[in-house]
């Protein structure tokens, strides 16, 4: 997949999306100070939110508190969104730090101006995962979705993969998450990540992360995700529910260099041996050697031979039991290692 300049994929390193979310409280003059710290610590894309409360929730929304908050999810997005014009100048802005912009559109309504903006690519996040209204909308503008898939089971994102993959014809990443805010450790579930791997291929699968430090992403790296989420705050102080779970400038720039060594790391096969191990191999393998004067037509025993490093002779400690009791053809001297033209 490609999302303006970035390639996307399992043969490059894994790009990373900081979150800005609503950590800006609904100003704009904020979310550019984020969005400018995200971009200098390292982040390959910045993602914001596109909130219209009246289009994404009902009035019931209004008594809806969630666990980590202390005033309903209405009124926080009333409060903390940014407005159609001021998400317009807030794309404009992140576009020209040189970095991608993506944004989440928690309503069909929220796609279409997305899509009016000339988006590169939707990010979805979880809520929607099984929201076909909202998936179809935004496949009119025949984008890439990255898909966040918490709170729905693998049997859901199936159907969800399908229906993007198979009825809309969209090109999709799908992000495993687990949306508790922060995520306890033991609840990540980087399992997941392989099963998400097997239902859409190793090129679309990344994370989307809400624990407190940068382990779960690196996890990820090394199990082969391509995207890596964070929300991403410039100081724990500010208030916000996603603060908790976010990364500050320091925990980008470690991020983005550790999951580029990570990336180098991960992989590879056992199948050969290496070249560049042939001079530890020389003095670290141990091969056969005498333990005292070796007569002709005598045979090798653990009395009179044992592997020791180096690996000056050519019957190697794994042969050894191989060679026991053949019989050596000439006069063997003590401390020799002893070579295979020696041995009957």
């Amino acid at each position: 997949m490609k999302i303006g300049k970035l390639d996307i994929g399992i043969s490059f390193r894994p790009k990373i999306i900081a979150e800005l979310g609503i950590n800006h409280n609904g100003s704009l003059d904020e979310a550019k100070k984020l969005a400018e710290l995200a971009a200098i610590n390292g982040a390959d894309i910045i993602k914001s939110q596109l909130h219209i409360p009246n289009a994404e929730m009902s009035e019931e929304a209004t008594k809806v508190i969630p666990s980590h908050c202390d005033k309903s999810i209405f009124h926080i997005m009333e409060d903390c969104s940014l407005t159609i014009d001021e998400e317009y100048e807030l794309k404009n802005f992140i576009e020209k730090l040189n970095v991608e912009y993506l944004c989440t559109p928690f309503s069909a309504k929220a796609a279409e101006f997305l899509g009016e903006f000339g988006v590169k690519a939707f990010k979805v996040g979880s809520g929607e995962c099984n929201n076909f209204h909202v998936l179809k909308t935004i496949a009119n503008y025949q984008k890439p979705m990255i898909i966040s898939t918490g709170m729905n089971t693998y049997e859901s994102c199936k159907k969800t993969y399908s229906f993007v993959k198979g009825s809309l014809k969209t090109e999709v990443i799908l992000m495993h998450t687990t949306n508790l805010y922060p995520t306890p450790y033991e609840l990540v579930r980087l399992g997941g990540l392989k099963e998400l791997q097997e239902l859409a291929g190793y090129d679309n699968v990344g994370l989307s992360d809400h624990t407190v430090s940068n382990l779960a992403c690196l996890g990820a790296t090394a199990l082969g995700a391509v995207i890596l989420e964070r929300h991403f705050t410039d100081s724990f102080d500010r208030e916000g529910p996603d603060i908790i779970n976010s990364m500050d400038p320091g925990q980008l720039s470690s991020l983005r260099e550790e999951s580029e060594l990570m990336f180098q790391m991960r992989g590879g096969t056992k199948e050969k041996s290496l070249i560049e191990e042939q001079n530890t191999r020389d003095f670290a393998f141990a091969t056969l050697v005498a333990i005292r004067d070796i007569n002709i037509g005598e045979k090798l025993t653990e009395e009179n031979c044992v592997p020791k490093r180096p690996s000056k002779g050519d019957i190697f400690a794994s042969e050894y039991y191989e060679y026991l009791g053949r019989v050596s053809n000439q006069k063997i001297k003590n401390g020799s290692h002893i070579l295979k033209k020696w041995i009957n």
